[in-house]
């Protein structure tokens, strides 16, 4: 039987399933895929609280709506940091990431018609939940590499001790299940 964890987020009610991640650790899951609704109240909110900037920038691939709402509310374009190289990236960036959701270590590219739209603008990172802050680590490697600077790192949920952190925004903390 499956447990879960309720919530608000921008204003509306979700709940979250829990997942172990390992023999200690319970997380619940925040899934932004097929919640419209969520999406556009969480970029409406978000863009509220976040300075200005001249592009948009997420890793692939669970914060993709997200990064095309805010686009798309904002008039600004947006990139995404991808997990593979595709054979249209020419001279990609690189830098290795590990997600506390992934077993594994990954990578994330940038190619350079995506360095040349982020050189010298201020850029604006976006994900779902920011948690141990390794993806967003990454993230800015990718923008010193690319020579961008980081206008504010934004997400919809801090999860454990990320919601201490400064340097981020978030609309909402999201508790980790210790057992």
């Amino acid at each position: 039987m499956s447990e879960y964890y309720t919530m608000k987020i921008a204003g509306l009610e979700r709940k979250l399933e829990k997942f172990p991640v390992n023999d200690n650790l319970d997380i619940a899951a925040f899934i932004i895929f097929s919640d419209v609704e969520l999406t556009i109240k969480s970029c409406e909110e978000l863009l509220k609280r976040v300075p200005q900037f001249d592009v948009i920038l997420t890793p692939e691939a669970k914060s993709i709506p997200l990064a095309y709402e805010m686009a798309r509310q904002s008039g600004k374009p947006y990139i995404v940091a991808r997990k593979g190289v595709k054979v249209y990236m020419r001279n990609p960036l690189e830098v290795d990431v590990q997600s506390i959701t992934t077993k594994n270590q990954q990578k994330l590219f940038l190619g350079e018609t995506e360095v040349n739209l982020i050189k010298d603008k201020r850029v604006l990172i976006i994900d779902d939940v920011v948690s141990t802050g390794e993806s967003l680590a990454a993230i800015r490697k990718l923008l010193e590499k690319a020579g961008a600077h980081e206008a504010a790192a934004c997400f919809i949920l801090a999860e454990g001790d990320a919601c201490q952190r400064d340097d981020v925004i978030y609309l909402e903390k999201l508790p980790l299940f210790f057992k």
